[in-house]
């Protein structure tokens, strides 16, 4: 796996995968940046919840779970030293589908947690990480919740 980051102007970069996707990343104002982009550490969030919920989808529909959408909020808190590390980390999943069993989407989320999301493993070896989810059946609107 490769990446590459070159800067653009200013605090703006553009990072590009190694398959060949890009993003902009840029620094708040009074960094130099202007605001263009998504922060470093913002990135580490989204990949953090893109992980995870992708490993909830795909454990839930090889189970035979009709899941229709799927969100995953991630909130962290940082150090207020530098290096700040993130020290806490919530991720709040919001599963939707056709009679989900409730069990089957919390026992999705531990699996991604325990074993299969490698960015989870890995902030959480500097980071307390605490999970919550609500899976929502959309034909009858009931809700499962933990």
């Amino acid at each position: 796996m490769k990446a590459r980051v070159k800067l653009v102007d200013g605090m703006m970069f553009v990072g590009e995968s190694g398959s060949g996707h890009a993003v902009v990343m840029d620094g708040a104002p009074e960094y130099g940046g202007r605001n263009v982009g998504i922060r470093p550490m913002e990135m580490l969030l989204i990949g953090l919840g893109g992980c995870t919920a992708f490993d909830v989808v795909q454990i839930l529909r090889k189970g035979r779970e009709d899941v229709t959408d799927c969100e995953v909020e991630v909130t962290a808190e940082r150090a207020e030293t530098d290096p700040k590390v993130f020290t806490a980390i919530h991720v709040d999943y919001r599963v939707k589908g056709r009679d989900l069993a409730p069990a089957k989407v919390e026992r999705a989320i531990e699996l991604s947690k325990e074993k299969y999301c490698s960015a989870s493993i890995m902030l959480g070896a500097v980071a307390k990480i605490t999970h919550s989810w609500t899976a929502v059946d959309e034909d009858s609107a009931l809700e499962a919740t933990t």
